[in-house]
């Protein structure tokens, strides 16, 4: 069973579901807004687990917590980086930096925003203006962050004892994290988790994010 409400979904070029779950709390109106999204490669499952593992059990939140648990769905079945177009939704935003680059596994699309995983992505940030985005990915252990996210950064370090770092060490043209958090200053962090991680393991390591999230931040 799954503790949250579905806000809104939409179907992939494959025919597959791509959803948003919403929580917030049932009595008394909501503080801050926060989005957390896995799945965006493919080939990065783990996000999905932490996210389902999360809801799997009834918690009270002061936040209005929104989760896409995989928004890459065709690229999951796959078991690849890109999605059913081939490319690679992290490079697909339409920030300043975007560029048409080469098809392989960090191909941007043909232009800006052309995948519907983007498109809906977008919709939900303009819609409902979080106050802090999570994206989750694999594989290095580390807290990326980019905008004013510097305080919640070192928080999940804290909690994880993942390294804080505010560059990932090569180019992201086209960028999640470029066009939220530095073009539109939402404070955005990508939460790399570590390679194959046993999954007991990884919960006990990235549970106290989700405790944070509703009740502390």
């Amino acid at each position: 069973m799954i503790y949250a409400d579905i806000e809104a979904k939409i179907n992939t070029k494959n025919g597959n579901e791509i959803l948003l779950l919403k929580q917030e709390p049932k009595d008394r109106d909501y503080e801050k807004t926060v989005l957390i999204a896995g799945v965006i490669h493919g080939d990065e499952p783990d996000g999905e687990y932490l996210i389902n593992r999360y809801l799997s059990n009834k918690t009270d939140t002061k936040n209005r917590l929104l989760f896409i648990p995989c928004l890459n769905p065709d690229g999951k079945a796959q078991n690849k980086r890109t999605n059913a177009n081939n490319v690679d939704i992290n490079r697909n935003f339409p920030a300043k930096n975007w560029e048409l680059t080469e098809k392989g596994d960090f191909f941007g699309g043909e232009k800006p925003a052309s995948e519907v995983e983007t498109q809906f992505l977008i919709y939900i940030i303009e819609r409902y203006v979080p106050d802090l985005i999570i994206t989750l990915h694999e594989p290095y252990s580390v807290v990326n962050y980019d905008g004013p996210a510097k305080s919640e950064a070192q928080k999940i370090s804290d909690i994880t004892g993942y390294k804080v770092e505010e560059s990932i060490g090569y180019p992201t043209p086209g960028s999640f994290g470029t066009y939220c958090g530095i073009e539109k200053n939402i404070p955005t962090i990508t939460l790399e988790l570590p390679e194959k991680s046993p999954k007991d393991k990884l919960w006990e390591t990235n549970k106290g994010i989700f405790d944070y999230l509703a009740k502390e931040y």
